[in-house]
């Protein structure tokens, strides 16, 4: 089975336990997903499932949108409910204009240190082991982007945000950043309720699949795998086009449709058949095969 399943990650649950589980539900042996979420966070977790894993990379590239819960006043070593207390403060004297005051510098453009408690590695080692032996590591900033950051709900002392944000945003760090500058804060709760096509309204959960794998139509939750690739051009190729995919050769200047786009584009036959993911660099060149999937 090829395709990619909107998966809702349940709460207390690792994204590579999540994987596992559909593994063993579906069969398939060949699975991994895009964007990881921490265990007690829930939400969609695309699950890219056969020839779907070889598109992981395109799909982690996916803007995400977040609901969060963070509790003012508190901090973790964490930075969310899974750590230990470090601090606890009075935030009675916050009201939501200060909270959004607060939030204006981290919208749009940002950099953002990733948390020790997190899967990054060091010399070979993951952080979060580092961290846990009481080391800690001096973490180099980096741009991620802030698309959207608006207050759903303010209930002193927890304020639910819903955040829109670029890869590699650590939601937790953001959280305690903005904990910085009222005082401290962790993240209480969160879900991810988008991932680039992919929506929470939609996603199936684990339970929801085992019923589906019994009744056996669990196939029908699997999306497309140029799905997520609509951003690409797409081109139609002939019969020579096909055959030079198939040995991944350079595509014949008559299938060298688009001529000014440069990137990657995604290949199709003439009766519809989603051949390949192309690339070119400059106009000049031909498209070349980047990842096939026939």
């Amino acid at each position: 089975m090829d395709g990619i399943l909107n998966l809702n990650k349940p709460s207390g649950k690792t994204s590579f336990g999540a994987v596992a589980a559909v593994k063993r539900l579906t069969g398939e042996r060949h699975a991994g997903h895009a964007g990881t979420l921490d265990p007690n966070a829930t939400g969609v977790l695309p699950v890219c499932l056969g020839k779907a894993t070889r598109i992981v990379e395109f799909l982690a590239e996916a803007t995400k949108t977040y609901r969060a819960v963070i509790e003012l006043g508190v901090t973790t070593d964490t930075y969310d409910a899974a750590g230990k207390v470090t601090s606890r403060k009075d935030a009675g004297g916050i009201d939501q204009a200060r909270l959004e005051q607060a939030l204006e510098p981290f919208r749009g453009n940002i950099l953002q240190t990733p948390p020790m408690y997190s899967a990054l590695k060091h010399q070979g080692k993951k952080l979060y082991e580092l961290a846990r032996a009481g080391i800690e590591i001096e973490r180099k900033s980096r741009p991620i982007k802030i698309l959207r950051l608006v207050v759903l709900e303010w209930r002193p002392p927890t304020a639910t945000l819903e955040i829109e944000c670029s890869k590699g945003t650590y939601i937790r760090s953001l959280a305690n950043d903005i904990g910085e500058v009222l005082g401290g804060a962790y993240l209480k709760e969160l879900t991810r309720n988008r991932c680039g096509i992919f929506d929470i309204k939609d996603a199936i959960t684990l339970p929801e699949l085992e019923d589906a794998v019994k009744r056996d139509d669990w196939q029908k939750y699997l999306h497309p795998i140029d799905s997520v690739l609509s951003d690409f051009p797409s081109l139609i190729v002939d019969e020579a086009g096909e055959a030079a995919i198939k040995t991944g050769s350079p595509l014949p200047a008559e299938n060298s449709e688009n001529n000014s786009i440069t990137g990657y584009g995604r290949a199709y036959s003439a009766d519809g058949r989603f051949l390949a993911i192309l690339k070119r660099d400059t106009a000049e060149e031909p498209w070349r095969p980047k990842k096939v999937f026939i």
